[in-house]
């Protein structure tokens, strides 16, 4: 069932209380359409049977990801909010990390075939997803679930890698395989993307398909797991599960897909693709990931809003409303990377985000003084971190020159007196003169040094 269809569908089975349309409070997740959640649905004629599902009593949902980073990005931001939203409504919640289908490669949505990573890498990456995935359900329930009388059902997460090790491969192709038929495989649209290209396919990826299938058939067998959610990009793999469970096992299952949040330009985010904004702090700061949503088109915040929040629909639109009549302000991005980065981060995060981006905008000494070198760097994209010895009577051209801030001492001499040298956003044309605690190094045992507009240096003291 496509989008218009299904939305068309929730208008009628909406219940008008006001408190079932809090979408959390309800266990019909379908009513999320109306956020703009869901891009399809499958088989296309289960609506009303997942309607009645969802009522009738608390289901099993789960999503996959793969290990082929040692982070999640925002890209796979939309699947896990969509899985909170299941938390919400009382549903049992599983996330699979693939530690067995990573070493296979999904070849969805790509032009070639993946890099075959060590497995080592493999385990480490795993790990670090797991605990992105953590991450985001510990700071959801600390900070935005406030039905404290109601316990959220503990999120499961699981290694795929868990059932296939110790599996016969003639047993398998034997017991599973017979359930696919050739044709509907080729027929994929990822595998027929592929096959009409120049690199081709390898049977390696084309199997991809039957073990996410697989993965799912145990889910069910061990969970009741009923639905699968995930990316627009793995509708067909989606559909081949629903065949393997359907034939095997005489049991419906459900899939939805969700459309996918791409880059400038319309790209999928990606490793490869050098444009991730990742989840992980140690990849991309809290900071980074707050001026990503700060940086939301107007044309994208009420989306960008109904997606990646919890607030409720009618104040979403007074917040819209009100970001309208005055969008210089951008309240409407502010409360949307404010929410997403609580999410991602913590308070901590938070605060270090608003910190970093007040130091960028005002520029004042009392902005600079609350951040740490890196912090600094996250707000002065580029910049190089130098660590100096701290001595009396040090002078501002020997400063420059221990920063090594320009290339000949001809250049020092010539752009610092000509006005091109600051410290703290302080223009120095002395070259003699001497760098003074408090002045030119600030509490924190730090400087700031910019030469022309946009090459910054920022010296820790020592």
């Amino acid at each position: 069932m496509n989008a218009r269809s299904l939305l068309r569908l929730c208008s009628t089975i909406r219940n008008v209380n006001v408190y079932k349309r809090r979408f959390y409070c309800s266990r019909n997740v379908l009513e999320l359409h109306e956020r703009g959640m869901y891009e399809d649905i499958f088989p296309d004629t289960s609506t009303n049977e997942i309607v009645d599902l969802l009522k009738k009593a608390p289901q099993c949902v789960y999503a996959g990801f793969d290990p082929t980073a040692d982070s999640l990005h925002v890209g796979n931001l939309l699947v896990l909010m969509n899985l909170l939203h299941w938390q919400r409504a009382g549903h049992q919640v599983i996330a699979l990390v693939g530690g067995a289908t990573g070493l296979i490669g999904d070849p969805s949505h790509r032009k070639s075939e993946r890099v075959e990573m060590e497995r080592h890498l493999i385990e480490e990456n795993i790990k670090c997803i797991a605990k992105n995935i953590e991450t985001i359900f510990n700071n959801h329930k600390d900070y935005f679930w406030k039905n404290k009388e109601t316990k959220l059902k503990p999120l499961i997460i699981i290694n795929n890698l868990d059932w296939y090790t110790n599996v016969n491969v003639i047993e398998f192709v034997r017991s599973i395989g017979k359930y696919f038929r050739m044709g509907t495989m080729l027929g994929r649209s990822s595998v027929q993307s592929r096959l009409n290209s120049d690199v081709g396919m390898s049977f390696t990826e084309f199997t991809y398909q039957v073990f996410q299938a697989y993965d799912w058939l145990q889910l069910m067998k061990n969970y009741k797991c009923r639905f699968q959610i995930g990316g627009s990009d793995q509708m067909g793999n989606i559909m081949s599960g629903y065949d393997l469970i359907t034939k095997s096992l005489r049991k419906e299952v459900y899939g939805l897909t969700l459309p996918l949040i791409t880059a400038e330009g319309g790209k999928k985010f990606g490793k490869s693709l050098l444009n991730a904004v990742w989840l992980s702090p140690t990849k991309s700061s809290s900071f980074q990931l707050y001026q990503y949503f700060i940086r939301t088109k107007d044309s994208d915040v009420e989306k960008f809003l109904k997606l990646f929040t919890f607030i409720p629909l009618n104040k979403i639109t007074e917040i819209v409303n009100g970001h309208m009549n005055d969008p210089e302000q951008r309240r409407a991005q502010k409360l949307l990377a404010e929410q997403v980065t609580l999410l991602a981060h913590g308070e901590d995060g938070l605060l270090a985000a608003k910190r970093a981006s007040a130091a960028l905008y005002d520029k004042s000494i009392e902005s600079f003084v609350r951040l740490n070198a890196s912090e600094l760097t996250d707000v002065f994209e580029g910049a190089t971190i130098v660590e100096i010895l701290s001595e009396p009577g040090i002078t501002v051209y020997e400063l420059a020159k221990k920063a090594k801030c320009f290339k000949t001492d001809h250049d020092a001499e010539r752009i610092i007196t000509a006005g091109g040298f600051y410290v703290n956003h302080q223009k120095i044309t002395n070259l003699n003169e001497v760098i003074v605690p408090g002045i030119h190094i600030l509490s924190n045992n730090i400087s700031l040094l910019r030469v022309g507009k946009k090459t910054y240096h920022i010296v820790r003291w020592q």
